[in-house]
């Protein structure tokens, strides 16, 4: 009844609420994109989507046929999977950024390497600015983890809104320069934080460094100031500051996934597909 090219269509679509981001990942035009949607909408004898200039939108149909997208897509990847068996081997070396530490990332490389055996899975967890530096080193195969600004390398897994954050119970004297819990340098959401604080002419100084996501969470807990983090991630026990004390709005952020060389195969085009196939799993917590 559907045809997998139009429900791998719908998801890219789903999930960047983007139709010419959807056609760069699946390396196919807008056009082709929009055709696919249409046909899906015409057979489902529903509407998926709301589109109009500034936007994309799922309706309520739309919410649920992602879920039996992701379902059909499954089973006919598994039973592939099955006749066919994984070839794929190797040593695959994997850099995720801590922004999902807290996801149901760690279920996603599960089943990766219970369907691929034969791949050696090395893991780096780090910020994301270290990655990028890793990977330019050529000490990585693959990144998932936020986009530096004006760089467009890697495929566009979803874009989220940097929001601060802090604890329910933390307070904040607006006539006291604002405390920062902030990643070690070099850190993105470090350099958007301390450039819109400057830019609105706010006050600010730093309560706490980290390297880590652990760090910065047991900060904040703690009341001793506000973090910047994704939206669509924010760690549990943790909530969002901006109403409460008029914080500058802060830019958006784009989650990528990236390969070391233009068009390689094996490993590491593998789970770079996987996660684009199941970016909505990794914005809820685990």
């Amino acid at each position: 009844m559907f045809e997998p090219t139009h429900l791998e269509s719908f998801l890219a679509v789903a999930q960047t609420r983007n139709f010419t981001e959807a056609g760069r990942r699946l390396g196919l035009q807008q056009s082709t994109i929009s055709q696919h949607v249409r046909k899906l909408e015409a057979v489902a004898g529903r509407r998926l989507f709301v589109r109009d200039t500034h936007s994309v939108r799922l309706t309520a149909d739309g919410e649920a046929m992602t879920g039996f997208a992701k379902s059909i897509l499954d089973t006919a990847n598994r039973a592939r999977r099955y006749f066919t068996g994984s070839r794929l081997r190797g040593k695959l070396r994997f850099g995720v950024s801590e922004d999902f530490v807290s996801t149901r990332l760690p279920e996603l490389l599960r089943e990766f390497v219970q369907e691929h055996a034969l791949v050696d899975l090395e893991l780096n967890v780090g910020v994301s600015a270290r990655l990028y530096e890793c990977m330019d080193a050529g000490e990585l195969d693959l990144v998932l983890a936020k986009r530096p600004a004006a760089d467009d390398r890697g495929q566009l897994v979803w874009r989220d809104r940097l929001t601060w954050i802090g604890a329910p119970a933390t307070r904040i004297d607006p006539s006291a320069p604002l405390p920062l819990i902030l990643y070690n340098a070099p850190s993105i959401t470090r350099s958007v934080a301390l450039q819109t604080l400057e830019r609105h002419g706010v006050t600010w100084r730093i309560a706490c460094t980290s390297s880590s996501l652990s760090g910065v969470r047991a900060a904040a807990l703690a009341g001793l100031g506000v973090a910047v983090h994704a939206r669509g991630l924010i760690p549990d026990g943790l909530m969002e500051m901006n109403a409460s004390y008029r914080l500058p709005e802060l830019a958006d952020v784009e989650f990528v996934v990236m390969g070391a060389r233009t068009g390689q195969r094996g490993p590491a085009t593998a789970l770079a597909h996987a996660i684009l196939a199941n970016g909505d799993r990794l914005q809820r917590a685990g």
